[in-house]
């Protein structure tokens, strides 16, 4: 069920080169928040938190890189700024990309398989364990990385097949899968509790 928030100003980034992020501010507009796509520098100034959405990891790698973006991330990153990769996002969070090798902004101290799960063909539903709640948490894996190792420091929220597929390190979240393609907002309401820390927005169910 989605659950609105009540919020002051809070507004959220989404990357919108190419991929799902439709899906993502689908989700956060039933939950009562702003978002803004962003494309440009410009776009990134104002924003609580960022969120990077599944894709193609190596386009939207090319993109960050020619815009300007890459650096900028790394700097909203550094001011304690609140981002979430789902998927190829994720990709984009590691600090090791391997299968095959890939740069990344290395924002979260973890080794990812790129394609970890690229025999899927179709989208696979499945359910684990999560800190997040106390039933099993639905996860939407198309062509997922596997999150292999995850570094000192990182709180793993979810699992699925014996692997991480949902971390935390501060202000940074990862998701292996696609929880914006559920009903359920049990993640992107972790998120938003990570941006509401930093801009000293209250955020309330």
């Amino acid at each position: 069920m989605l659950r609105p928030y009540k919020d002051d100003d809070l507004k959220i980034g989404i990357l919108a080169v190419q991929g799902d992020f439709a899906a993502h501010a689908a989700m956060l507009a039933g939950m009562g928040i702003e978002t803004v796509e962003v494309r440009t520098r410009e776009d990134l100034a104002g924003c609580d938190g960022l969120i990077l959405p599944g894709g193609e990891s190596t386009t939207q790698l090319q993109f960050l890189q020619e815009e300007g973006l890459y650096d900028a991330i790394k700097k909203f990153a550094a001011d304690k700024k609140a981002i979430f990769g789902t998927c190829a996002g994720a990709i984009l969070l590691a600090s090791e990309v391997k299968n095959p090798h890939q740069e990344s902004l290395g924002l979260l101290d973890m080794t990812v398989l790129r394609n970890g799960y690229g025999r899927q063909v179709h989208s696979d539903v499945v359910s684990g364990p999560s800190t997040l709640k106390s039933e099993p948490m639905e996860m939407v894996f198309i062509r997922g990385p596997i999150f292999e190792r995850v570094g000192p420091g990182i709180e793993v929220l979810a699992e699925y097949a014996g692997k991480p597929a949902l971390v935390q390190k501060e202000h940074v979240l990862a998701a292996a899968f696609h929880p914006e393609l559920t009903n359920d907002t049990t993640v992107h309401q972790r998120f938003l509790e990570l941006a509401a820390q930093k801009s000293h927005h209250s955020i309330a169910r």
